[in-house]
């Protein structure tokens, strides 16, 4: 055998060992991506989650059989998957998209000591318990009226005028005349008689011991203070009981303050309080409740609070302002952001996390507010999870799926929002919101309406089901119109439609 025949020969076997060992390989992994029994489908890839439709968060009805952008909101359209209603519980599920999309935020359930402090501003006022008020005794003229005028300060003792008492000058002589009879039965009840006409014990020991009527009289002040009112000029006439001013003390005064309802609760008489007044700064008063008045306003919701604090140096003005504290004792609270609770007017719900788009909603009984937080008595648990925004939304698909909770005492579940009722109960609820037609058909019909309180329903543009090819010959696009709905199933269907006045 030649050199170069035994070369050819061992290139022919090189190359058909190699194609035999390509051919097996390729078989392998033919063999390992198409299995060829049933035993290996188990190990194939988890099939894509199936799109029943999609649709937008704000009018989640409305469903579209293909992705891309809403023609209500500027936000894409979110899908809904099949496997989303297959829920062991009572809640229901959001999409990480539509989690993503609508900015869903979550907050903690916390326990907390929360102080029942009430800090309101207050306003000095004059102590219109301490008021007196100076009459004449008797009937006569004034003959001199000292310097005096509303809003002088005067002390306790102070003169205010001086009168003629003629009425006084008669008795005073027929006192004298008995007395000089000797009996002390009658002259013992002719003085009581002076007294009763108002004689001061003064005046009539001075008679007794000059022998003398006295015709004149210094009115002064019987306690000092404020001069409010000043009724007594000179020259006048005064009957006996004419008031001839009045005064209020001093010596203590009223801070009022305009209590909130809600914090009115646990406030009582006697209970201390601390003031700080815009006149003296860095100084706490200290000031006792004195009277809560039984009245609400009705405008502004609060409760008006009487609070009297001590005054011997006189320094507090009426018409001055300051804080109040009312001071409380601090006790644990579970507090929750305002804005995770949903509050309806006849109840309050939240929706607890249950995990990653997984939620359920609670009926709450809630407390005071304090800043931004609730006080959450009921219904909540620490450490929980609640929706903290766009819980509106997820409140609106729970109604429409019907997983929110009853209300207390109702004898079923709670109708959904816009759903018809049963058959033994009245039938669907309308809705009637004014809008402008944007597109008609004989099926079908486009406005840009108001906003749907009911429904949670902001001024939006979407389309409406017909319930009669009559109604869309009733209008035009771009007229104003006033029109009835009702949902009937996932449409919302126009039951009645006029023109409406600009």
């Amino acid at each position: 055998m030649t050199p170069i025949f035994k070369k050819t020969a061992l290139a022919a076997a090189l190359l058909a060992i190699g194609i035999a060992i390509g051919w097996a390989g390729a078989q392998w992994r033919l063999g390992s991506s198409h299995p060829a029994g049933p035993d290996a489908s188990g190990a194939a890839a988890p099939s894509e989650r199936k799109v029943l439709y999609w649709y937008d968060p704000m009018v989640p009805t409305q469903k579209f059989d293909k992705p891309g952008k809403s023609p209500y909101m500027d936000m894409a359209l979110v899908p809904k998957y099949a496997d989303e209603d297959a829920q062991s519980g009572p809640g229901l599920s959001v999409s990480a998209k539509a989690v993503q999309a609508l900015g869903i935020r979550t907050a903690l359930v916390e326990r907390r000591d929360i102080g029942t402090d009430v800090d309101v501003l207050g306003t000095v006022q004059l102590n219109d318990r301490d008021v007196s008020i100076i009459q004449a005794r008797a009937a006569g003229f004034v003959e001199r009226v000292y310097a005096r005028a509303p809003g002088d300060v005067v002390a306790a003792g102070a003169p205010l005028a001086e009168l003629l008492l003629p009425e006084w000058v008669a008795a005073q002589r027929e006192f004298l005349a008995v007395r000089s009879l000797k009996d002390d039965t009658l002259t013992a009840a002719s003085r009581q008689r002076l007294a009763l006409l108002g004689m001061p014990a003064a005046v009539i020991a001075q008679v007794e011991r000059t022998g003398e009527p006295q015709g004149r009289f210094t009115v002064t002040f019987a306690q000092g203070g404020l001069v409010a009112e000043l009724m007594v000029r000179q020259g006048m006439t005064v009957s006996a009981g004419a008031s001839l001013a009045r005064v209020n003390g001093l010596s203590t005064m009223w801070i009022e303050a305009a209590v909130p309802e809600a914090q009115s609760g646990p406030l009582q008489i006697g209970q201390d309080a601390q003031v700080r007044l815009a006149a003296f700064p860095g100084e706490t008063l200290k000031a006792r409740v004195v009277s809560i008045l039984p009245e609400t306003n009705r405008d502004t919701r609060t409760v008006r609070v009487r609070l009297e604090l001590p005054n011997p140096a006189q320094k507090l003005k009426a018409g001055m302002s300051g804080q109040v504290v009312l001071p409380g004792r601090a006790q644990p609270a579970l507090l929750v952001p305002s804005e995770a609770v949903i509050r309806t007017g006849k109840r309050a719900l939240a929706y607890v996390v249950d995990g990653p788009g997984k939620y359920h909603p609670v009926e709450l009984q809630v407390g005071a507010e304090i800043e931004d937080r609730l006080v959450v008595l009921s219904g909540l648990s620490e450490g929980q999870q609640v929706v903290a925004s766009a819980q509106f939304l997820i409140d609106s698909e729970a109604s429409l799926r019907g997983v929110v909770p009853p209300q207390a005492g109702a004898s079923g579940p709670e109708e959904p929002v816009g759903q018809g009722t049963s058959a033994a109960a009245p039938g669907p609820k309308r809705f009637t919101v004014r809008g402008v037609v944007d597109e008609v058909s004989p099926t079908e019909m486009t406005l840009t309406h108001d906003a749907v309180p009911e429904l949670k329903w902001p001024a939006m543009t979407m389309p409406f089901k017909l319930a009669s090819p009559e109604i869309a010959k009733a209008v035009k696009p771009e007229q104003q119109v006033r029109f009835t709905f009702e949902q009937k199933g996932s449409d919302f269907v126009i039951t009645a439609i006029e023109r409406a006045k600009p």
